[in-house]
């Protein structure tokens, strides 16, 4: 299938082949018939695109704050590589798109094969979008009418959050697509409504739907003109559906209104707000989010649960149904704002249409009537400076988010491997990722992957909840298996991979440790390896705050972030002592007024087979400028301090003072190295399994230790 991308590099738009995604629990995957492009938004994510870096950086002046504090603790290079890997990250344009339903995911009901539906899924020929952002579309409603459900939703928001009441006076500032729109369901709600803007055909097409209007270019004056609409008392409520930077504009919502009147802010503008014109009038403003109650709420959006109507009686979805009500009324009538119907794989002229006419308001992007196929693989072009497929090990990679752009490819440059399959769920982050470090072909279906012959080595970046069971599918299907931490969330799947591993003990298993593959911790290793005593650990780790609705955080996705990560340095402390961990103690914060999350604000102390001891200290509260881990290993009368991967310091070593880098190196590329040579090669595993095994184990009992408030021995 085609989508419509825009590199955020370059501002670049194209309509590549990708694949087509599968349909997902709780989701429909929809054929697609129409779908507007949002000329307000999408407009500015092109012009962002299309600036220099320092446009960019004068945009998003916290991500450049954000970029200093990680050159404070990563270093130059390794955060300029970020930065730029984020910038190459291609965009799915898009969000207002009507279509049928083709499959119907597991556990959602109230669709069938057949519906028609309005959603938020991006310019492609399918899409695959959670229940609960689709709404039916009403019989008599056209495919180009309901493509506007969405963006009209956003507006049907900002009017709710107004609170209007019949016979009130409401003025709505900037007459784009939303607040045409707006200016419609206000008419409809029994208000009067004066519109301004500076476009003289907006403002006749606000006159065609009921609205004085006030046009700012031509001189007149907004306020006065607004106080005067209203009888001179100033009118009840202000709806900004305007962009702009300035200050003006809010400045002048709050010179209009009555006392005790209500500003609604729907687009974006400067928000320098004087005081006293607030004050004096005691002013209510409020900052409308997107199409309603939901937006942003992982529960909702992607897990389907719904807000109790009696409760929360517009969400998102109810929204976009209110808008098909309307729309299947006539009382919003959005043929008037449609200015070009352009075909789908014609989408760079639409968008080169956005940018050159600024008078341009609903773009509909058309689809061919004749389904597109549903390819679930498709090859890539093969890019200029990839070398020739070379090496026995042949890679299929499941996953293409961040860490395995960012991190995992990269390392897999030099190594002896033939990149193969790159999977991803959505099929867009795949394509990309695939199409930049030379993959032959990308695809949303692993098992077509698992399935695939001539594919050797599986590699696994999935979220956490999705390793165990890939891990066993692979093992299955005679493949070695690279999985990225951890390996598991829990006892039941720890087993059931020992089970599937046991079958197939041949072949390679290795989880994502990286951290015993760098070189500082290698040195170490070979510095404690004449020790005839045990020796103490303390490892602190500044892991950084993480939202508590991160999926990371969630027990049945991510694990928690101390299976989901807390395990990486539990191994790094079996590795160095060569020795299981044998019994946990686990303590953490305790219980505060506002404190969502406590897991991730634990110590753990670890005693090893050996007689050593290891203390992690895993906190979450920390500051992000400081180290994020800091090791000190003291031994017979010595101490050996590790600095963030980057530094290494011995105090009473014979021959060793310190080994410094100029950049991180936690072992991602050596880890590859030696597991890619060892799937050429043959011979004994590269990580054993017993030593995997123990360290899952030993995090669990973390957790359990602290839940519990009591040490765990485990089972030798």
């Amino acid at each position: 299938m085609r989508q419509v991308l825009q590199s955020l590099k370059t501002g670049v738009v194209e309509v590549p082949e990708v694949p087509c995604p599968l349909v997902r629990p709780g989701h429909l995957l929809i054929r697609t018939h129409a779908t507007l492009i949002s000329a307000g938004t999408e407009r500015m994510l092109v012009e962002f695109g299309k600036g220099s870096l320092i446009a960019k950086a004068r945009a998003q002046p916290e991500k450049v704050r954000q970029v200093l504090d990680k050159i404070k603790t990563d270093g130059l290079l390794p955060t300029l590589e970020a930065v730029f890997s984020r910038l190459d990250e291609p965009l799915p344009l898009g969000y207002c798109n009507a279509g049928t339903v083709v499959e119907v995911g597991e556990g959602v009901t109230g669709f069938a094969v057949g519906d028609r539906v309005a959603s938020n899924g991006p310019h492609a020929e399918y899409v695959c979008v959670p229940k609960n952002l689709c709404a039916k579309i009403p019989e008599g409603v056209s495919d180009e009418a309901a493509s506007f459900t969405v963006l009209s939703a956003i507006g049907l928001q900002g009017v709710r959050l107004l609170e209007p009441t019949l016979g009130e006076s409401i003025a709505v500032v900037g007459l784009g697509l939303i607040g045409l729109t707006t200016v419609q369901i206000l008419a409809a709600n029994g208000c009067r409504v004066i519109g301004i803007d500076i476009d003289a055909s907006r403002l006749a097409l606000a006159r065609q739907f009921g609205a004085e209007t006030v046009d700012v270019r031509g001189g007149a004056d907004p306020v006065a003109s607004a106080v005067a609409f209203s009888g001179g008392a100033g009118v009840d409520g202000v709806l900004i559906t305007a962009s702009t930077p300035s200050n003006e504009i809010i400045r002048q919502a709050a010179q209009m209104c009555r006392k005790r009147g209500r500003i609604v802010l729907v687009g974006v503008v400067g928000l320098e707000l004087n005081r006293s014109d607030f004050y004096k009038k005691e002013l209510s403003f409020q900052v409308s989010c997107s199409y309603g109650p939901g937006r942003y709420d992982a529960q909702y959006e992607e897990r389907g649960q719904d807000y109790p109507l009696p409760f929360v009686r517009w969400t998102q979805q109810r929204n976009f149904t209110a808008v098909l009500g309307l729309l299947s009324t006539g009382r919003l009538n959005v043929e008037p704002l449609i200015s070009r119907r352009i075909p789908h794989s014609q989408a760079d002229e639409a968008y080169r249409t956005l940018t050159d006419d600024r008078n341009a308001l609903g773009i509909v992007l058309t689809y061919p009537q004749a389904p597109a196929t549903q390819t679930r693989t498709v090859a890539l072009p093969r890019p200029l400076t990839a070398a020739a497929p070379a090496g026995p090990a042949v890679i299929g990679l499941i996953g293409a988010g961040n860490f395995a752009k960012m991190t995992l490819l990269p390392a897999l440059k030099g190594c002896p491997v033939h990149l193969r399959t790159i999977a991803s769920a959505g099929g867009v982050s795949g394509f990309h990722a695939g199409r930049k470090f030379g993959f032959e072909q990308a695809t949303t279906d692993y098992r077509e992957m698992l399935a695939d012959r001539q594919i050797n080595l599986v590699v696994i970046t999935t979220r956490h909840d999705l390793h165990a069971r890939m891990t066993i599918e692979a093992l299955e299907a005679g493949k070695h298996v690279a999985v990225e931490k951890p390996l598991c969330l829990n006892a039941e799947e720890l087993a059931a991979v020992r089970a599937a591993h046991e079958k197939a003990s041949a072949l390679q298993l290795l989880v994502g440790f990286n951290r015993r593959f760098s070189p500082h911790a290698r040195r170490m290793k070979h510095l404690l390896s004449t020790r005839t005593q045990p020796m103490c650990m303390s490892m602190m780790v500044n892991a950084g705050i993480v939202a508590p609705d991160s999926w990371v955080q969630d027990d049945r996705t991510g694990g928690g972030r101390i299976i989901g990560e807390g395990c990486h340095w539990i191994d790094l402390m079996m590795y160095l002592t060569g020795s299981p961990v044998i019994a946990v103690n686990a303590t953490r914060i305790g219980e505060s007024a506002g404190l969502a999350i406590r897991d991730d604000k634990m110590t753990i102390t670890l005693r090893f087979a050996d007689g050593s001891i290891g203390t992690l200290h895993y906190f979450g509260n920390g500051h992000k400028a400081y180290d994020k881990e800091t090791m000190e290993v003291f031994c017979e009368g010595r101490v050996l301090r590790l600095e963030n991967f980057r530094r290494l310091v011995g105090y009473g070593w014979t021959g060793f003072t310190r080994m410094k880098l100029s950049r991180q190196d936690k072992g991602h590329r050596e880890e590859f190295r030696l597991l890619t040579e060892a799937v050429a090669r043959g011979g004994p595993p590269v990580m054993p399994f017993e030593e995997i095994e123990n360290v899952m184990e030993a995090t669990f009992a973390a957790v359990q230790s602290a839940h519990q408030e009591q040490p765990i021995k485990l089972a030798r």
